[in-house]
């Protein structure tokens, strides 16, 4: 894991807001393609269109918080008018900055859990002692 933060977000879709949503989506994909250290940034809706879950994931701290200011700036607005946040989980070891951008948001913060990794863009390779 190294570095890396990611987080997975829960949102509720007000009504009538499932296509605006999908349209804004597709701005904010457009935008995070342009980021170099976004490594993740994907998006998964209910059947019903209620729920949208959102997993992204960042090189380290300073790509997250480089994310969250163009969001703030170029989305934030427009976002909160179509969903709610129902739960923010943050994995790794966001920096002060970081911590200090999402505090606001309800976040938790789940570190690692001893030294297992068995990603990194590594095919299978997994760290840590002992052996099952």
């Amino acid at each position: 894991m190294g570095d890396q933060i990611s987080w997975h977000v829960e949102l509720a879709v007000k009504p009538g807001q499932i296509e605006n949503f999908q349209a804004l989506t597709g701005e904010m994909v457009d935008a995070a393609r342009e980021e170099p250290d976004v490594l993740n940034y994907e998006r998964f809706v209910s059947d019903d269109g209620k729920f949208v879950h959102v997993y992204e994931r960042y090189a380290d701290s300073a790509a997250a918080v480089a994310h969250l200011r163009k969001f703030r700036k170029n989305f934030s607005e427009r976002f909160l008018a179509m969903v709610d946040r129902t739960r923010f989980t943050v994995f790794g070891n966001p920096s002060d900055e970081l911590r200090g951008l999402l505090d606001g948001f309800g976040v938790t913060y789940l570190r690692p859990f001893g030294d297992f990794d068995m990603g990194g863009g590594r095919s299978g390779a997994m760290t840590g002692s002992g052996s099952l």
